[in-house]
């Protein structure tokens, strides 16, 4: 679509998003005002604009320019700079003081200011300290000026140029120039191929040892983002020459520099060499030797705590059986213990008995789970507070400004056992932080089943756990009587063993619908969760139904899906205020997910003040502020404002993927199986969906899927090092 160019004086600046210039305001097009809309950074009334875009329709805020690219023009005349000066754009420079400066000095006011800022001690009022403080104000300003119409060259946004600014200063054009890669990195977050464009024109060679060092960490960046902590060198080189189109020798002369550099590193196991990122291999490197020191001096043997474990019986009036014994000895003896195990086979009540007795010892215990919704849920069924691991670490900021977490070896935990729920969830980046944050006697009880689907952030934590038979690993098998009797819990089980769940019953909690075409399938899920489970259980359809779909794509995944029961279960209103995301129209009222984790938003609960909302999260819209551009939504219990440039994180939740339902559970679930999308056929894909569903579930669908499902028991193959790390760190403390 070819862009449409508009020119004008900006009128005045209606929001503005400091942290990535995100901007809305009205520009003065020879007499007609135009709101325009986009990354246009620090921009102020006065200044002549050059804008590149389009003119789109927003169904509440009308016609809008949205900018693609900015060119931004100082005012070149008295009453503009005025107006600019006016508007607050430098700091120390208010209304009064900025009409005597354009009084004294007219057209040529910037100039001054830029090139010669000692005049400015003529003006009345202007000390020299003061002259001083608008001199490096003004500095500022030019310089990041100066860097985006750079940048703008190459079609990088003013919020590039922003993040570039706050890493380098006046210093950024010349590091840009001479390695247009090192936008790529962590502070600034440009893609690899938009800086390959902007390279290019600035003539990097392909053959270039920063574009061939950027394109390695590329590579592992976007495997790292599929899961993988690390790749088979043998395999990355391939693929490393094929997207690059270079040489094996370049490959490997840059290659070696980096490994030299401890800017990624190698790692063998049984005779094959894997490449890692540097974040990656020193977390896995970290997890394994911190683990094996806990082990080394942790009891080599468990004690008997029978007595213990026959009063807590008694008291509690259940039995525990042989293996939740077991468990509950493991945890008391050790330092370090995995118990896993599948629905219905005990594991809270074996964690009650764990807490109970670690209490009665005087012991402080923490519980944490890697989601708001798992936290919330495992403090249910145990009755203690738990806390989101990003929570109980607490995110701060460092002399940097960089996120970090508050609590790591300077500022531990005050814990003498801690439990992770949820393990499955647990990516190495997050397990080594918290791990860091750890005093070295603290007791580590990990909980998790290993049937669910594996993180997703990098590593295969879990797995690599119990594999390297390093640490005591309890899996708890038998099923409860009373679990025995939900068709959720036994169908889990044999999906799990690979037998096929019965799909024949129709008086119990688990149900089969059977539909060969998604239209008719959709139309039967959406008047399930709209009419027939309300009327038939008193379900809510926002709070206590929840429909999972293997894929976010075709009829019957995710997106399509959520627009046909956003508009069943909360339609278009004229009462009620809607926001536009690139995918969704977002309306007061939704239901509604976070897709990515975000550290700085403030939150409140019950008095309580907070920050961070994270990936998962699922909330609810309470109010949309067009005047403010805020949303109020409200996470359970956590209510906080959205600027309408943050609207992209969020998605609608009536339906939601396999994967962003991991760590919850729902009173109901309903759940299509049909389609065209064989990769996600798997099993432990399936078992984890039914695993969601705590009193109701519902397939629709065909079972020859469901088949297909159990039948493949295709495990993500994700490349990892930690097991073998494990055993080398356990052979060197032999």
């Amino acid at each position: 679509m070819e862009l449409t160019k508009i020119e004008g004086v900006v009128d005045s600046v209606i929001y503005r998003n400091e942290q990535n210039g995100y901007t809305v305001l009205d520009v003065n097009t020879d007499g007609e005002l135009i709101t325009a809309v986009g990354e246009l950074g620090d921009v102020e009334a006065g200044e002549t604009l050059l804008l590149e875009g389009k003119f789109v329709n927003h169904a509440r805020f009308g016609t809008q320019f949205q900018a693609e690219y900015c060119e931004r023009k100082l005012p070149n005349t008295a009453v503009n700079i005025l107006k600019y000066l006016s508007s607050g754009a430098i700091k120390g420079v208010g209304p009064a003081l900025a009409k005597r400066i354009v009084d004294v000095f007219g057209e040529r006011t910037l100039e001054i200011m830029e090139k010669e800022p000692g005049q400015l001690m003529k003006i009345r009022g202007i000390s020299p300290k003061k002259c001083e403080t608008i001199s490096e104000e003004v500095k500022k300003i030019f310089n990041l000026r100066h860097l985006m119409m750079f940048l703008s060259k190459y079609g990088l946004r003013s919020g590039v140029a922003m993040r570039a600014y706050n890493e380098w200063g006046h210093q950024a054009i010349d590091i840009i120039k001479n390695n247009p890669y090192i936008l790529c990195s962590p502070c600034i977050g440009l893609s690899f191929k938009k800086a390959e464009t902007a390279a290019s024109a600035m003539g990097v060679k392909p053959d270039s040892h920063d574009r061939i060092a950027a394109g390695i960490r590329f590579i592992l960046s976007e495997n790292a983002n599929a899961g993988h902590s690390c790749l088979p060198i043998d395999t990355f080189e391939k693929i490393v020459k094929s997207y690059l189109k270079i040489s094996e020798s370049d490959f490997y002369e840059v290659y070696n520099e980096m490994t030299a550099d401890e800017k990624i590193y190698e790692y063998v196991k049984n005779d094959r060499g894997f490449v890692y990122l540097d974040d990656y291999y020193t977390a896995e490197r970290y997890i394994a030797g911190r683990i094996s020191v806990i082990q080394a001096f942790s009891s080599p043997d468990d004690h008997n705590y029978d007595a213990l474990i026959d009063i807590e019986e008694e008291q509690n009036g259940i039995h525990y059986e042989t293996l939740q014994r077991k468990a509950i000895t493991t945890a008391l003896s050790r330092g370090v213990m995995v118990m896993t195990g599948g629905p219905g086979t005990g594991k809270t009540t074996t964690l009650n008995v764990i807490i109970s007795l670690y209490e009665k010892k005087g012991e402080t215990v923490m519980i944490a789970a890697p989601t708001g919704r798992a936290a919330k849920r495992i403090s249910d069924l145990t009755g203690h507070e738990a806390k989101t691991i990003h929570r109980l670490l607490e995110v701060t900021f460092d002399a940097g400004g960089k996120l970090v977490f508050r609590h790591n070896e300077s500022d531990p935990l005050g814990c003498d056992v801690i439990v992770i729920d949820e393990m499955s969830m647990v990516d190495v980046l997050l397990f080594e932080s918290l791990l860091r944050a750890l005093k070295l006697s603290c007791r580590i009880i990990m909980v998790g089943d290993s049937d669910q689907l594996p993180s997703v952030g990098a590593g295969n934590l879990l797995k690599s756990l119990i594999e390297c038979r390093c640490i005591p690993v309890i899996e708890l098998k038998e099923i409860f009587r009373q679990a025995e009797q939900s068709c959720i819990v036994t169908n889990a089980h044999k999906i799990v063993k690979g037998e096929m769940p019965d799909l024949t019953k129709k008086n119990n909690d688990f149900f089969f619908f059977k539909r060969t075409q998604p239209e008719s399938a959709t139309a039967l899920l959406s008047d399930l969760v709209k009419t027939r489970l309300p009327k038939a259980y008193k379900y809510s359809p926002i709070d206590d139904i929840q429909v999972i779909s293997p894929s976010r794509k075709g009829v019957t995944g995710v997106i399509e899906l959520n627009k046909v029961l956003q508009e069943k279960l909360n339609p278009k209103d004229n009462m009620k205020k809607e926001v536009r995301t690139p995918v969704y129209t977002l309306r007061e009222g939704d239901k509604i997910m976070q897709t990515k984790n975000n550290y700085d938003i403030t939150w409140s609960k019950d008095g309580e003040q907070g920050a961070g909302i994270y990936n998962g999260d699922i909330g609810k819209i309470l109010s949309i502020n067009r005047h403010r551009m805020e949303i109020a939504i409200d996470f359970d219990g956590r209510i906080t404002n959205y600027s309408f440039d943050m609207a992209d994180q969020l998605e609608l939740a009536y339906a939601i993927t396999v994967h962003k339902s991991q760590g919850s559970e729902f009173e109901a679930v309903v759940m299509p199986l049909l389609g065209g999308f064989d990769k996600l056929f798997y099993r432990n894909l399936l078992y984890t969906a039914v695993t969601r569903a705590k009193k109701l579930l519902i397939l629709i669908g065909s079972e020859d899927i469901v088949e297909k499902m159990v039948v493949n028991n295709k495990r993500t193959n994700r490349y990892s090092c930690l097991t073998a790390m494990f055993r080398d760190e356990m052979r060197e403390r032999e």
